[in-house]
């Protein structure tokens, strides 16, 4: 029975020794505790200019291709020349035939038959001319609108530059973390032979 007590007050005694210990550790523990947290860092991006968008299309407005270069799209500059290059090369040329026939026309209207259409490609001249004066007419009609078209064509690429120049600056600054991304999903069912497509929104954090 002594042998008993003895252990249990043993037992009792580091019992109380261990809380005491374990109280001692917590304490010094929290005063080493540091008085600051420390946040992960925060990742910078480059600040928003607001200006940028206007001042590619307004480069691209004073020479075509320079809001493209502002926004280091240098592959965009021959495709905007070789467009802007064909409109006015189509327009040249319409109006260059317009002119022709015009021309030759206002001479026919005028009583004279030494326009270019009364003379063969050797410069002999003919009996009858190879275009008749309704033909002049229609010639220029059609070279006419073809001349417009090509106008409105070459105005267009030049606008469509100015616009190109400024969503490319608009979408230069837009947000784009890639621990979000949306692409096409395509799975093929085993069970009932299916095919199921759709879209994966995957985002990580």
């Amino acid at each position: 029975m002594l042998n008993k007590s003895v252990i249990v007050s043993v037992f009792a005694i580091l019992f109380c020794f261990s809380s005491v210990a374990q109280e001692k550790e917590r304490k010094t523990k929290r005063k080493k505790l540091p008085k600051e947290i420390v946040i992960d860092s925060v990742i910078t991006r480059e600040p928003i200019n607001p200006l940028s968008p206007a001042k590619a299309a307004f480069y691209s407005a004073i020479l075509p291709g320079l809001g493209q270069a502002y926004n280091k799209k240098y592959w965009k500059i021959p495709i905007v020349y070789g467009a802007l290059g064909t409109g006015i090369y189509f327009y040249t040329t319409n109006n260059k035939e317009y002119n022709r026939y015009r021309d030759a026309y206002k001479r026919r209207l005028a009583g004279f038959t030494d326009d270019e259409f009364y003379f063969d490609s050797n410069g002999n001249q003919l009996s009858s001319p190879r275009v008749t004066t309704e033909g002049l007419e229609r010639g220029q009609k059609f070279y006419r609108r073809n001349k417009e078209i090509s106008l409105l064509v070459t105005l267009g690429i030049y606008a469509l530059n100015i616009i190109d120049a400024n969503v490319d600056a608009h979408l230069l600054q837009y947000n784009v973390d890639e621990n979000l991304s949306l692409a096409p999903h395509y799975k093929f069912n085993e069970f009932d032979a299916k095919s199921n497509v759709g879209l994966t929104l995957n985002f990580k954090f």
